[in-house]
C-alpha cells in the first residue's frame, strides 16, 4: 500500500487489474460497419493487417436505420450546407435550423407540445430526472430496481428523496405511493421495455396508480421508439397510453440509428428543462448532419412499418431458432434475445469463439450491466438479418456451447405465430440489394 501511496498511477493500474482479476475488464472490438451490407461489417484484430468480415448480432441500430438512403442522404446534404459542426452551445449560436425540426418532429412523434434534444439518452435522462425532480419542493421519486444507469444516476443528481420499487411489482409501487399520501410530490420513473431482460413494464397501471395518487410518470422508452407503435412512438404509443404519460425519453442512437437523446413533454416542463438542466445549457448542440439523420429516419418510420415488421419476424425467427437447437434463451415478448451463461469468464470465452472461430460478434454482458451470475450474450436481430444469418448462428453457438461446456436444454419447439410462417420481408432496402450484388 506504500507503494501505491507513493505512485499514484500504481492506483490507477490495480484498478485495471481488479476488474481482469473478476474476468469484468471490457474488450473494445475495432470494425469498420459498411452501411450496405449491415449487418456485415470488417472487424480488425490487435497486431493483424488485414481485416475481417464479421457479422453484428449485437448493433443497438435495430433497424439498420443507421445506413437507410434517406438517412445517409439528409446527412450528406446537411454537411455540405452547415459545414461539420454546430459552432456553440444552443444558447450561444447552435440553435440550428435542423435541430428546431428535429424537436418538433419528435414532439410531434409522441403526442407532445414539446421535445428537446441532447448529446445521449444518457444524458437526457441526466438532465431530465434530476432537474424535474429539483424543481418539485419535496419530491419522492419512485424508481423501478432494474432502471438503467442513466437513471440511477439522475435520481442520484436531483438530491432528492428515492424509494426503488420490487421490478415491475404494481402492487409494490401502489403500496410506496399510499405511504407518501396524494399531497407530496412524486415522479415515478420506470422504462418501458428493459433492455437486458427484454421483458415490458406494466405502463397501464403504472399510469393508473399516478393518476390515482397524483404523481407524476416518466418513460424511458429508449428501447422502444423506432421499434414499437403505429408510426414508432414506442411502447406508450403502442397501448394508447402517449397522453396520459407526462415526460417521455427516447433515443436517436438505437431504433432511428443516430446519435442524441431527448425527452418530450407539456411546453412548460420541457421549458423548465431547457432553462435549468447544466447537462443541456453548457454542451456544444448536435451538429446539423447528426439531426438531419435522425430527422429523415423518424420521418420515414413515422410512415413505414416495413422495418418494424422485418423485425419482430426475424426476432421471432432468431428465438424460435435458438430455443429448438436447446439454447438457454430468457423469454420476453419484445426484440431481446438474452442467451443465458451465467458466468462472467465463460461468456468472454463465448464472445472470443464466435468472434474468432465463426466470424460472429456478439458482445459478452457481464456485471456491473447485469447481476453477478446472470451473465449473457444479448442477442439483437434487425431487419437487415436474414433466415440464413440465424442458421449460421444457431450452429456457432451450438459449436461455442459444446466447447465450453455449458449445458444445453432439451429442444424447445415452439411454433411460430401462423401469420409469420412463410413470410419473408424485406431485409435489405432495394438500393442496397442492388448496390450489393
Amino acid at each position: 500500500m506504500n507503494e501505491l501511496n507513493q505512485n499514484p498511477r500504481a492506483h490507477f493500474a490495480h484498478a485495471i487489474q481488479r476488474l481482469k482479476d473478476e474476468k469484468r475488464y471490457r474488450v473494445f472490438v475495432d470494425l469498420e460497419r459498411d452501411p450496405m451490407r449491415f449487418p456485415i461489417a470488417m472487424w480488425r484484430p490487435d497486431g493483424e493487417d488485414d481485416p475481417r468480415e464479421v457479422t453484428i448480432w449485437c448493433s443497438n441500430d435495430y433497424l439498420g436505420m443507421g445506413g437507410h438512403p434517406k438517412v445517409r442522404e439528409a446527412a450528406i446534404a446537411a454537411i455540405e450546407r452547415h459545414g461539420a459542426g454546430a459552432g456553440g452551445t444552443r444558447n450561444i449560436s447552435g440553435t440550428h435550423h435542423r435541430i428546431v425540426e428535429l424537436e418538433a418532429e419528435l414532439a410531434d412523434l409522441h403526442g407532445k407540445e414539446a421535445a428537446l434534444v441532447f448529446t445521449s439518452g444518457w444524458v437526457s435522462n441526466l438532465a431530465g430526472i434530476s432537474t424535474l425532480a429539483s424543481l418539485l419542493p419535496d419530491c419522492l421519486i419512485l424508481s423501478d430496481a432494474l432502471n438503467h444507469n442513466s437513471i440511477i444516476e439522475g435520481v442520484r443528481r436531483s438530491g432528492c428523496e428515492k424509494k426503488v420499487w420490487r421490478h415491475n411489482d404494481v402492487d409494490h409501487l401502489g403500496q410506496l405511493l399510499i405511504e407518501a399520501g396524494r399531497d407530496r410530490a412524486k415522479l415515478i420513473v420506470f422504462e418501458s421495455l428493459y433492455s437486458m431482460d427484454g421483458d415490458i413494464a406494466p405502463v397501464r397501471e403504472i399510469v393508473e396508480l399516478a393518476e390515482r395518487y397524483n404523481a407524476l410518470t416518466y418513460v424511458d422508452e429508449v428501447h422502444a421508439v423506432g421499434m414499437y407503435g403505429l408510426r414508432g412512438g414506442g411502447v406508450c404509443e403502442r397501448e394508447g397510453l402517449m397522453d396520459r404519460v407526462d415526460v417521455v425519453e427516447g433515443t436517436l442512437a438505437k431504433g432511428f440509428g443516430s446519435l442524441g437523446g431527448y425527452v418530450a413533454g407539456d411546453a412548460v416542463i420541457i421549458d423548465a428543462v431547457r432553462s435549468y438542466a447544466p447537462q443541456f445549457i453548457f454542451t456544444t448542440t448536435l451538429p446539423p448532419m447528426v439531426t438531419a439523420g435522425a430527422c429523415a429516419a423518424i420521418r420515414h418510420l413515422k410512415a413505414s412499418n416495413v422495418e418494424r415488421e422485418g423485425h419482430q419476424y426475424i426476432a421471432a425467427v432468431t428465438k424460435h431458432a435458438l430455443r429448438a437447437a436447446g439454447l438457454p434463451v430468457l423469454a420476453n415478448p419484445s426484440h431481446i434475445v438474452p442467451v443465458m451463461v451465467g458466468d462472467a469468464e465463460r461468456c468472454k470465452a463465448a464472445s472470443d469463439i464466435l468472434l474468432r472461430r465463426h466470424g460472429i460478434y456478439i458482445q459478452p454482458i457481464n456485471y456491473p450491466t447485469v447481476a453477478i451470475g446472470a451473465e449473457r450474450l444479448r442477442i439483437t436481430p434487425s431487419p437487415r438479418h436474414n433466415e440464413a444469418h440465424v442458421s449460421d448462428l444457431v450452429e456457432a453457438l451450438v459449436d461455442v456451447w459444446k466447447t465450453l461446456g455449458l449445458p444445453l436444454a432439451e429442444a424447445q419447439i415452439i411454433p411460430l405465430r401462423a401469420s409469420r410462417i412463410g413470410v419473408e420481408p424485406e431485409c435489405v432496402y432495394p438500393e442496397m440489394r442492388k448496390a450489393a450484388e
